[in-house]
């Protein structure tokens, strides 16, 4: 690809294209894990990296795989990714690793990684498949974080609890709590409370996308009318 145009690769991956919002992939572990933003940003931050490492990697060898078994050389580079990432999330957030458990090798499965494979680092050069990697990532997580949030602030009525098992004991006291005589709603940690959370999430964005294409057409109509 001679003409990157860099400024798209990021709308799309934050916003335009949003791997969960847009694309609506990887919802399992985005429903399964995000009862709060620490678990959100974990399980985002472990995607990520490894978004970023497959696109780069194959887009270096892109040139030199059969089409034929291109699809299983990209899981195999995907799964060897993955468990670097497992491995080193045991070695060093085992008690993260542990609440996270069975998604993050499942990371290996996860349609975001092997889409953005086969649909941007195949075709395109490293540069540019390891900023899709990093905007696919962060779009992603953003939504993980979001929705967590979310989740975490109706259920418990806190932010940030747990927030140790990704930062250390430095985060112990990170915990925002919204009131001391506030109960909770068990909905919202349940898993129809993570489908009513991305839907509302999903609903604002459709409504700023909405309102931006009136302020667009607004802007033509005026500038033709001058």
């Amino acid at each position: 690809m001679l003409n990157v145009d860099y400024k798209k690769i990021i709308k799309d991956g934050l916003w335009n294209n949003n791997p969960a919002l847009i694309q609506m992939l990887g919802l399992c572990p985005l429903m399964a894990v995000t009862t709060n933003i620490t678990n959100g940003f974990g399980l985002g931050m472990a995607t990520l990296i490894t978004l970023v490492s497959s696109n780069f990697a194959i887009s270096l060898v892109r040139d030199y795989i059969l089409p034929e078994i291109r699809i299983p050389v990209f899981v195999l580079i995907i799964a060897s990714n993955v468990t670097v990432i497992e491995l080193l999330m045991r070695a060093f957030f085992y008690d993260l690793y542990g609440v996270l458990g069975i998604f993050i090798p499942l990371i290996v499965t996860n349609c975001i990684i092997i889409g953005r494979a086969e649909a941007f680092a195949s075709r395109n050069n490293v540069i540019s498949s390891w900023l899709d990697g990093v905007m696919m990532g962060l779009g992603f997580m953003l939504v993980l974080v979001i929705l967590g949030g979310i989740r975490e602030l109706i259920s418990q009525g806190t932010l940030f609890d747990h927030a140790h098992l990704m930062f250390g004991d430095i985060a112990k006291n990170w915990t925002i709590h919204l009131a001391d005589n506030y109960k909770g709603f068990l909905f919202a940690a349940l898993p129809p409370g993570a489908f009513m959370g991305l839907a509302f999430i999903l609903a604002f964005k459709n409504y700023i996308d909405q309102r931006w294409e009136e302020k667009i057409k607004f802007r033509n109509t005026s500038s033709l009318i001058s």
